[in-house]
């Protein structure tokens, strides 16, 4: 039963993230046709207001479900917001209604509507027994299929015009809300107050330690999200479907190794992974940005999944490993709150990097942060884990 459970989980946590990166090959398109100039700036505000509000509601929508001792219904909520959000997002254009700023208002309600839906599927994995590891694998090969698949979907579904993106992520949605239903809540609510539940942050300071490797690695994501995005296009002239298929490079590999070292994470500790995942990791996005030719920039991509694809099970399984079974929604929301503020900056400080400097300084800022908080939380991290060899039980 916890397979078959996992997997449904797993395909929520997918389906939401896929539909985020529909739209990023071809964002400038699709901003053009909202009412925006097809620019970087337009694009970074259109894709950081959404994670602005991942930002402000996460931890909001963990704590509702901490107290109530629930979280289907709000995963539910979650994704028929969306959905609908983005339906009426669609009717903006089709039906000649609104301007930029009202699809940017659009944008930032579909976001506070699906980052309930991300996030609390993600603390139904954490609710699963079977290894934290594993279950965070879980989590992770779904994410990062989702991103994989994503890109390159997106890429091709700008071919039938600018909102096909977000009018497919509307029905996936939609089957996510059913999907979920299906899951039994696994969920142990205590009955404290709201603030007394989003307190619970406050009392475990050791989370900054996977909350700041989990903004370095979505900060990397981001990055290559939007910036990965027109630099492929200036460097090497892609069209959005070549450029999907490069960014699927990384996220492939993230994807599909999140699972089996997870489960390896389990079995040797986190410290390992984390640290040696992320320094790599920082190194290879700099290579990136010193690739001559495409087949080197995806070569180097490979790498950037792979060893990125190490660090991202350890760490939210850290996150499991050191809250009490009541506290993991919060606790998830938290990391999603670090998580977005990493994509957010990802983007937006990418941006601002290769708009005001160039595409180089930006890959190296982008791979010198994740190096960076790899060796300014290790004293940090080997404290809270005292034993980096040490296999984690399972704490229920």
């Amino acid at each position: 039963m916890g397979n078959t459970e996992r997997a449904r989980l797993a395909a929520v946590v997918f389906v939401v993230l896929f539909t985020q990166l529909l739209v990023y090959p071809g964002v400038d398109r699709l901003v053009e046709a909202l009412g925006g100039a097809p620019s970087i700036d337009a694009g970074t505000a259109f894709l950081a207001v959404q994670l602005l509000a991942f930002v402000l509601f996460s931890v909001v929508w963990g704590a509702v479900s901490d107290r109530t001792g629930r979280r289907v219904p709000f995963i539910v909520l979650g994704a028929i917001g969306g959905a609908t959000t983005y339906l009426v997002l669609s009717a903006t254009v089709l039906f000649g209604f609104g301007d930029f700023r009202t699809a940017l208002v659009l944008r930032f309600v579909e976001g506070t509507f699906t980052i309930g839906a991300f996030s609390l599927a993600i603390t139904m994995l954490m609710d699963l027994e079977g290894g934290h590891g594993k279950n965070m694998g879980a989590a992770g090969i779904a994410i990062g299929g989702g991103a994989a698949l994503g890109a390159p979907v997106g890429g091709q579904l700008y071919a039938f015009g600018p909102l096909a993106p977000i009018l497919a992520s509307a029905v996936l949605l939609l089957l996510a809300a059913g999907v979920v239903t299906t899951v039994p809540d696994r969920a142990r609510g205590d009955g404290r107050r709201l603030r007394e539940t989003l307190g619970s942050l406050r009392r475990t300071p050791v989370l900054i330690v996977p909350f700041a490797f989990g903004f370095a690695d979505r900060f990397a994501a981001g990055f290559f999200g939007l910036i990965g995005t027109f630099y492929f296009r200036d460097a090497f002239g892609l069209d959005p479907a070549g450029i999907g298929l490069l960014l699927a490079c990384f996220f492939l590999p993230f994807a599909l190794l999140q699972y089996p070292f997870g489960s390896l994470s389990d079995r040797i500790g986190r410290v390992v992974p984390i640290v040696a995942g992320s320094a790599g990791f920082g190194a290879a996005i700099v290579g990136v940005g010193m690739a001559p030719t495409v087949l080197t920039a995806a070569v180097g991509m490979v790498a950037v999944g792979v060893l990125g694809a190490l660090v991202a099970p350890a760490t939210m399984a850290l996150v499991t490993d050191l809250v009490d079974a009541t506290e993991r929604g919060a606790a998830m929301g938290g990391f999603n709150i670090f998580g977005s503020l990493g994509f957010l900056g990802g983007i937006v400080g990418g941006g601002w990097l290769a708009s005001r400097y160039d595409y180089f300084v930006a890959f190296v800022v982008a791979g010198g942060i994740e190096i960076a908080i790899a060796v300014v939380t290790l004293p940090v991290l080997i404290r809270v884990v005292p034993d980096p060899t040490a296999a984690f039980r399972t704490r229920e």
